[in-house]
């Protein structure tokens, strides 16, 4: 009953101050916020980049030739190597017992035309297998057969990009394009992947299949890639061993470094999520400080009250108060500010989170026990800087609390 009275008490005094109420729990609202809205933005950005990495393909392995650089963000090949060719990719899916598929890949910047509209874009050539390794269903039409790309046929299919730029309203499917002077059957509309971890537009492209790319359009015997896919997740670092040893003893080079790099999805994966959820980490860290800062603003709020109501601390102590009872009293207005704080910064912290998402245009990745997390350490900060100003009230003796002008 007394914890009662105290508690409806320490209410009425901290309404009878609504000012100094509302700017100690400012404090609280905007640390509990910020640890809410951060950790969200952290949790989202690291759920999109391993969406990207996904969407690149399922158990994927990539093998490019020759060293690649990162430059300007961007993995981009030194010089040009010659060394990769279409029977690699044959002996790997031969010879490597942890490798399900492979498909080759060509790539090369070129102008497309239909009408009189044009593009520059990539024009990939492809293996008829890198449609299952890659994860690429189409929206309308169809992909093109084994027997088309042993043909060298000159079929296509545009990405959205690329569909929407030249084709606008109108169903690509069955029209002739061009690349560059080539003429080509659009025979599907790819379905859209979005950007990848590069930030390049995975939908700024016209597939075309291998051979056709490389007799008819580059003219070229070696190729940029080649896309394999693992027998299972858990046999990719396996599957890299068998695919190294193999494209050493092909290409020679004992002694000598490597003529291609390899990238393990499993391995991208495992690194963006260690460096996303360091990240988070960083950015919830600097959030709790801004929390600890509306802590020492409670401890500036009581110690100014216990200075405040010194008559009234001895006016009760010389009826009878315990020094426990006015302990009690300071520290439950201290925890009432800090978890007022708390809940309004939840609120405040999930709000603000679904408007970002709604501008951003991404899935709110609130974390749940970020929240609560957020709310104990509010209450706690209210427990921990309300525990000197609560003693100090409780020291006071009555008589001199009573002169106390």
């Amino acid at each position: 009953m007394r914890v009662t009275r105290n508690l409806a008490l320490s209410c009425e005094i901290l309404a009878a101050h609504k000012t100094r109420t509302l700017l100690s729990v400012g404090g609280i609202v905007v640390g509990v916020g910020a640890v809410i809205l951060m950790v969200a933005v952290g949790r989202g950005a690291e759920q999109r980049i391993l969406s990207c990495i996904r969407s690149m393909g399922t158990n994927l392995i990539i093998i490019n030739a020759g060293q690649t650089q990162i430059i300007a963000g961007r993995e981009r090949q030194a010089t040009t190597v010659k060394t990769l060719l279409p029977s690699d990719a044959q002996a790997i899916a031969k010879d490597c017992p942890s490798v399900a598929l492979t498909a080759s890949v060509v790539r090369k910047k070129m102008p497309v035309r239909w009408g009189t509209g044009a593009v520059h874009t990539t024009v990939m050539g492809m293996s008829a297998d890198g449609f299952r390794i890659r994860n690429l269903p189409l929206t309308s039409g169809r992909p093109f057969e084994p027997q088309e790309a042993r043909a060298a046929r000159r079929v296509a299919l545009v990405c959205p990009t690329v569909a929407k730029t030249l084709f606008g309203d109108t169903n690509p499917v069955g029209q002739l394009l061009r690349i560059g002077r080539v003429p080509f059957e659009v025979i599907g509309v790819a379905a859209p992947k979005g950007t990848d971890i590069n930030g390049v537009d995975q939908d700024d492209l016209v597939i075309v299949p291998l051979e056709t790319a490389m007799r008819r359009l580059f003219n070229v015997t070696y190729l940029q890639a080649i896309h394999v896919q693992g027998r299972s997740a858990e046999g990719l670092d396996q599957a890299e061993k068998e695919i190294t040893a193999l494209l050493r003893q092909r290409h020679r080079l004992q002694g000598k470094g490597d003529d291609f790099t390899i990238q393990n999805q499993a391995t991208i994966l495992e690194a963006e999520r260690e460096t996303s959820h360091t990240l988070t980490l960083l950015i919830g860290s600097v959030a709790g400080i801004s929390l600890a800062v509306g802590g020492f603003g409670i401890l500036a709020v009581m110690l100014m009250s216990v200075r405040e109501r010194t008559r009234e601390i001895g006016l009760r102590r010389a009826v009878g108060a315990r020094r426990r009872d006015i302990r009690t009293q300071f520290l439950l207005e201290a925890v009432l500010l800090s978890g007022a704080g708390g809940l309004i910064g939840v609120g405040a912290g999930i709000a603000a989170t679904f408007a970002l998402s709604g501008l951003r245009q991404w899935e709110p990745t609130i974390s749940w026990p970020a929240v609560a997390v957020g709310f104990v350490f509010s209450v706690s900060l209210g427990i921990a800087f309300g525990i000197y100003p609560a003693a100090r009230a409780s020291r006071l003796e009555p008589i001199e609390a009573l002169r106390a002008e």
